[in-house]
């Protein structure tokens, strides 16, 4: 007892975001699609992004295929969910239209578990790895995983909000 590390700490910290999505109340489609005062951003963008920034750093980190291919024809994005999203403009956001909550909660889900999965692989040392050097300082692999669960938290948490707003 107490004798938490970091690899149990990213493993509970990686399923707070899933937990928050999970805990949205059921919206139908016009309220997960629906732009809260005009913003770019719905809570299906929200969750999707959420989803696929994880699952695209993971690859990136991994080399493992991205959980998109498991996903793509079930979103029916077309090439508009191939993206992640960073840097959509107002018009690409709205390409992102998704009227199954549950299938973009569970996305999420099927991402984190695959993060879970990948910390479960890593031993302390692993965390100081240099993965990134385009960053000054460069990034470790400890601060790329922690900085992929806050984007997802931070977004989940944003969902909530707009959740909150049209329930």
């Amino acid at each position: 007892m107490g004798d938490m590390n970091s690899i149990d700490i990213l493993t509970d910290l990686s399923q707070r975001p899933l937990q928050a999505a999970q805990a949205l109340p059921d919206l139908s489609p016009e309220q997960l699609n629906s732009h809260l005062g005009g913003h770019p951003n719905s809570v299906a963008w929200l969750l999707w992004h959420s989803g696929r920034e994880v699952d695209v750093q993971l690859s990136d980190l991994t080399g493992r295929p991205q959980r998109w291919g498991d996903f793509r024809d079930r979103f029916g994005l077309g090439d508009a969910g191939d993206g992640f999203g960073l840097g959509h403009t107002p018009e690409q956001a709205a390409e992102i239209r998704v009227d199954d909550q549950q299938l973009l909660v569970d996305y999420l889900h099927d991402t984190l578990n695959a993060f879970t999965d990948y910390v479960g692989t890593l031993s302390e040392e692993d965390f100081d790895e240099i993965v990134d050097e385009n960053w000054t300082p460069a990034v470790t692999r400890g601060v790329r995983m922690v900085s992929i669960i806050d984007d997802a938290i931070q977004h989940v948490a944003q969902a909530a909000f707009i959740a909150g707003a049209t329930a």
